[in-house]
C-alpha cells in the first residue's frame, strides 16, 4: 500500500479539524522519572469518542459522501474504538451505521457505539468471527463493508503522528500499539513525510503476537487464538497490506505481558491521572520495558485510547 503523501495527510488532517480540534502531547516529569528518560505522551485518549480511529472514521466516511456512496448504510467490524468511530462519522454524513462486535466484548464500547448512533449486532467469539459475519451482512444487505484497515483510515490517522512530529520533531523513538495497523502504519506516513528519522517501534500482547510473528517472518502469520486484556490489540490475523509497510519501516515490535500491560495502565493514572484501556497504555509498557535502552533519550508513547470499562479498571487498579 502506498502511504499518503504531506499534503494529503494535511487535507485529510482539515476534514478531522472540522469536527474536532487536535490533541495534546505533554511531557510528563513522573513519567519521566519512571521510565529513565524524557517521555512524551500523545493524548488520543482526549478525542470524541476517546480514541484515535474517529479520525479515519471522518476521513472515510468524507470520500463516501463526496463519491455519492450512500446506499442502505455501511457496516464494520470492531472491538469498539473503530466502531465508535464508523458511528460517530456515519452520523455526521446521514448515514445508517451496523456495527458488529463479538461475544463479551467490552460493555461500555458497546454502549458508546449505539449512543453514536450504530446498530449493534454481536456474533462470533472473536473480531475475525464478528468481521466475517460483517462481510456475510454486508452482501446479503447491499451494506457498504468499511474495513478495519485502508489507505483512507490511514490518511485520516496519520494527522495525529503529524501533529506529534511537528510538535515534538526531535524525537528519537515513538512507541505505537498494533491492532490491525492503521496506527502504527500512519505513523510511518507522518514520519517518513516530514523526512523524519525517529525510530517506530511497534506494541502487541504476548497473548496476540501475529503482527511480531509476521515481522520476523517477513510474512503475514496469523494465530489460533488472540487472547489480551488490551482488546484493541486482540488480532490473529493481520493486514498483509499492513505487514508490508511495517517489514519497510518498523524498528521491532516489543510484545508485552499482561501484567506490563496493566502495570503500564497504573501508571498513567498514577503519573499523570489519565486513563488508558489495554492498548491504550500499551505503548508506555514498552517503553517501560526497554528502559535501559531508551535512558537519557527522547521518547514518545501514543496513548491511542482511554475506553476501558470501569469494572476493569477498577481491577486494574487494585492490583499490586
Amino acid at each position: 500500500m502506498r502511504l499518503p503523501s504531506l499534503s494529503e495527510i494535511e487535507t485529510a488532517a482539515e476534514t478531522v479539524y472540522a469536527a474536532m480540534p487536535p490533541t495534546p502531547q505533554y511531557a510528563w516529569p513522573l513519567l519521566a522519572e519512571r521510565a529513565g528518560c524524557e517521555v512524551w505522551v500523545k493524548h488520543e485518549n482526549h478525542t470524541p469518542t476517546g480514541a484515535f480511529k474517529v479520525r479515519g472514521g471522518l476521513v472515510y466516511m468524507a470520500d463516501l459522501a463526496a463519491r455519492g456512496t450512500k446506499g442502505p448504510g455501511v457496516i464494520t467490524a470492531t472491538r469498539g474504538n473503530h466502531g465508535q468511530s464508523v458511528a460517530f462519522a456515519a452520523a455526521r454524513y446521514g448515514l445508517r451505521a451496523v456495527v458488529c462486535v463479538p461475544e463479551g466484548n467490552s460493555v461500555e464500547k458497546n454502549a458508546a457505539m449505539r449512543a453514536f448512533g450504530g446498530e449493534l449486532v454481536v456474533e462470533g467469539h472473536d473480531f475475525q468471527a464478528a468481521r466475517e459475519h460483517a462481510e456475510a451482512l454486508a452482501a446479503r444487505e447491499g451494506l457498504h463493508m468499511l474495513p478495519s484497515y485502508d489507505e483512507r483510515l490511514v490518511r485520516g490517522v496519520a494527522s495525529y503522528p503529524l501533529e506529534l512530529f511537528r510538535a515534538v520533531p526531535d524525537l528519537d523513538r515513538v512507541y505505537v500499539p498494533v491492532g490491525l495497523g492503521s496506527g502504527i502504519t500512519a505513523t510511518l506516513a507522518a514520519r517518513d513525510a516530514l523526512g523524519l528519522k525517529t525510530e517506530v517501534v511497534g506494541v502487541v500482547a504476548e497473548g496476540a503476537p501475529a503482527y511480531q510473528l509476521s515481522l520476523e517472518a517477513g510474512k503475514p502469520v496469523s494465530t489460533e487464538q488472540a487472547v489480551t486484556v488490551a482488546d484493541g490489540m486482540a488480532c490473529r490475523v493481520p493486514e498483509p497490506e499492513a505487514v508490508e509497510v511495517l517489514l519497510k519501516g518498523v524498528t521491532e515490535i516489543v510484545a508485552l505481558s499482561e501484567d506490563e500491560i496493566t502495570g503500564a495502565m497504573r501508571a498513567l493514572y498514577t503519573d499523570c491521572h489519565n486513563v488508558a484501556e489495554g492498548a491504550g497504555a500499551a505503548a508506555l509498557g514498552a517503553c517501560l520495558k526497554q528502559k535501559e535502552r531508551n535512558r537519557g533519550r527522547k521518547v514518545a508513547v501514543m496513548l491511542c485510547g482511554g475506553n476501558v470499562d470501569a469494572a476493569l479498571f477498577r481491577d486494574v487498579l487494585g492490583q499490586v
